[in-house]
């Protein structure tokens, strides 16, 4: 699926309505097919702009297309079709505590089947080899059979991430899907969604933190600051030069390889960062 933005504003999803926008007259197109991640300091307008793409948020401004279609002049029956090409992870998934693992992530099938059949899943689930098959790519097959509320936090993370697996949606929309991980398991989670994108041709979107996951395993990074857009770049050419004027007064946020040094830039102040695991 592909995507356009033309100079478009939206308030975060929890803002009241007089609130400022967290993103301001952002302009941006994806080609159907591309893999893209969002990076920038806190409050900069990634989960803004993630919501607006899903279409869970209208634009207050501007224009929003997927597939040249405008999903907000679409019917209501028409839209909710749209929706089902579309997937969000949010960064805590909504899995239900006393549920079973292997339904929660059979749940990344529910856009793309009937009632009847949504309804029986949920008390007798379909296709259980490929629960599986998803749950192994983060290393979980063997919570297939365990409640939710059970499971570690990064659990959780890995079993929301792995309804992206499931789904059929063209386009696949994760908001900072390693904040639970390791760098281990946050190596595995990127490579298991890249390659599940790029084996289907789906769009990819993603918002991370780890600044250094995005630059080894995005071809495109797109730079927010203070809701708007900083920078719009191959990962090659994302220096720290870059990324320490993206980040500005929030150089604490960044971490690894990304991390600009004293010899890069001399007098400056290199901050500590702890990552939790």
């Amino acid at each position: 699926m592909k995507l356009d933005l033309r100079a478009v504003s939206g308030r975060h999803p929890a803002a009241k309505p007089d609130a400022a926008p967290a993103l301001r007259e952002l302009s941006l197109s994806l080609r159907s097919g591309e893999q893209l991640a969002i990076i920038g300091p806190s409050g900069a307008g990634k989960t803004t702009l993630l919501h607006l793409m899903a279409c869970a948020l209208q634009p207050s401004q501007g224009s929003l297309q997927l597939d040249d279609s405008d999903p907000w002049q679409l019917s209501r029956s028409a839209l909710q079709k749209l929706r089902g090409q579309l997937f969000l992870a949010p960064q805590v998934p909504p899995l239900p505590p006393r549920q079973r693992v292997v339904t929660a992530v059979l749940a990344g099938r529910l856009p793309h089947e009937n009632i009847w059949a949504s309804l029986r899943s949920l008390f007798y689930p379909q296709d259980i080899p490929r629960a599986e098959r998803a749950l192994a790519s983060f290393d979980l097959s063997d919570k297939l059979f365990e409640r939710v509320d059970r499971l570690s936090g990064g659990e959780r993370q890995r079993v929301g991430l792995a309804r992206a697996l499931l789904s059929e949606a063209t386009l696949l929309l994760v908001d900072e899907p390693l904040s639970a991980l390791d760098p281990q398991r946050g190596e595995q989670a990127i490579v298991a969604l890249t390659a599940a994108a790029s084996a289907r041709t789906a769009t990819l979107v993603a918002s991370l933190h780890h600044v250094e996951m995005a630059l080894t395993h995005f071809p495109r990074i797109v730079g927010l600051r203070d809701g708007a857009l900083f920078f719009d770049l191959p990962a090659a050419e994302v220096s720290p030069q870059i990324l320490q004027a993206l980040y500005a007064q929030k150089l604490h946020e960044l971490s690894g390889p990304a991390l600009p040094t004293d010899e890069q830039f001399p007098g400056a102040p290199v901050p500590v960062v702890m990552l939790c695991r």
